[in-house]
């Protein structure tokens, strides 16, 4: 087993620690990158709101990635039941 193989060995129960506390608490996390990102986009008056939520959106990204929001299988997309999930409105662009 090599050095790499034996870290991945390691890590993998911490992984999935966190992807657990990712689909838990998926929506608290993206509320406050959310607030976060409004508190800094007023703290520099609009100057940098591109590149804030650019960045907001990746953060949001990678977490759904923790989550395996995004992990193509036979459930993805589908609802309790087997029906497919409804798309959720897009957020309208932040008024500067």
């Amino acid at each position: 087993m090599g050095l790499l193989d034996n870290m991945k060995a390691r890590l993998g129960p911490a992984r999935n620690k966190v992807s657990d506390l990712a689909q838990r608490h998926g929506g608290s996390i993206e509320h406050g990158l959310d607030k976060a990102a409004k508190l800094v986009d007023e703290k520099t008056k609009g100057k940098y709101s591109q590149k804030i939520q650019a960045g907001t959106g990746k953060a949001k990204h990678a977490m759904d990635r923790l989550a395996h929001k995004d992990e193509p299988g036979p459930h993805a997309g589908t609802a309790p039941g087997g029906t497919t999930a409804p798309t959720p409105p897009e957020a309208p662009p932040p008024v500067s």
